[in-house]
């Protein structure tokens, strides 16, 4: 894989990141685990995404001094995997800076809730799938792979390093 090709990947796993900001968060190791649905709020230039929540919440009770943990982000053709180190963060600035309509929806306190806090995972790496030309191509190479026993062209797959 060529610089280019993991530069273009690491742009595309931000932008889609802001674009869609859905994907599930889990804390990886130790006892079976699940990953569960949040909103993320990227930041590029730092390598984090930051996730509100709750203290009384079992990801942010499991999490205490920091976990490793992973962000699993997922659109029609595109895919992503982002592993980390998470820590529990009390940054008013954060909260006042990534504060809306949704986020209030969930905190009938407001900014002032005393149970409101932030997860920031600090991005260690990431597998990124980027799919080209949609599902009819995709459907196409599938056939061609299958009649001229070769594998697929559907795409390409990059490890994004952040360090």
């Amino acid at each position: 894989m060529s610089t280019d090709q993991r530069t273009d990947a690491e742009r595309r796993l931000w932008d889609e990141i802001e674009k869609h900001n859905t994907g599930m968060l889990g804390v990886t190791g130790g006892a079976a685990h699940h990953t569960q649905p949040m909103t993320a709020f990227a930041e590029p230039k730092t390598n984090q995404i930051w996730f509100f929540t709750r203290t009384d919440t079992d990801l942010a009770r499991e999490i205490g001094e920091g976990k490793s943990a992973m962000f699993v982000h997922q659109q029609r053709d595109f895919q992503a995997c982002v592993g980390g180190q998470l820590t529990l963060q009390h940054d008013t600035a954060r909260v006042d800076k990534y504060w809306n309509a949704v986020v209030a929806a969930w905190y009938p306190e407001g900014k002032a809730d005393p149970r409101l806090t932030l997860l920031c995972l600090d991005c260690d790496d990431a597998q990124v799938w980027i799919s080209q030309g949609g599902p009819v191509k995709f459907f196409w190479e599938v056939a061609k792979a299958n009649a001229t026993h070769t594998t697929p062209d559907v795409g390409v797959s990059a490890n994004v390093n952040f360090h």
